[in-house]
């Protein structure tokens, strides 16, 4: 499975995540569950849960119907990523 999950990786979503100057790792995978870092631009970017859901998992279901979920593991604090979001709002005026 390991396998099959690398060429699905190395066929349809890294040359999408190269376009963002980014790559994925494949961490690990038990039980259907996928687990994933984000690589390059993608690490710590904050649209990283849509690209997990929209771009890997998605794929990876698509062509693997033993696929439950894909996890990213995440090496930002929550509590980082959330200053970061607070920042951001306050700069465009949103409240």
């Amino acid at each position: 499975m390991f396998a099959k999950i690398e060429k699905i990786f190395e066929m349809d979503i890294r040359p999408k995540l190269a376009d963002h100057y980014g790559n994925i790792q494949l961490v690990s995978f038990e039980d259907g569950i996928v687990k994933v870092k984000l690589l390059g631009q993608c690490k710590g970017c904050l649209s990283a849960k849509y690209t997990i859901e929209d771009i890997v998992e998605a794929t990876l279901k698509d062509k693997m119907p033993g696929i439950k979920k894909v996890v990213l593991i995440n090496e930002i604090s929550e509590e980082l990523l959330n200053q970061a979001r607070n920042i951001l709002n306050k700069s465009s005026g949103v409240r």
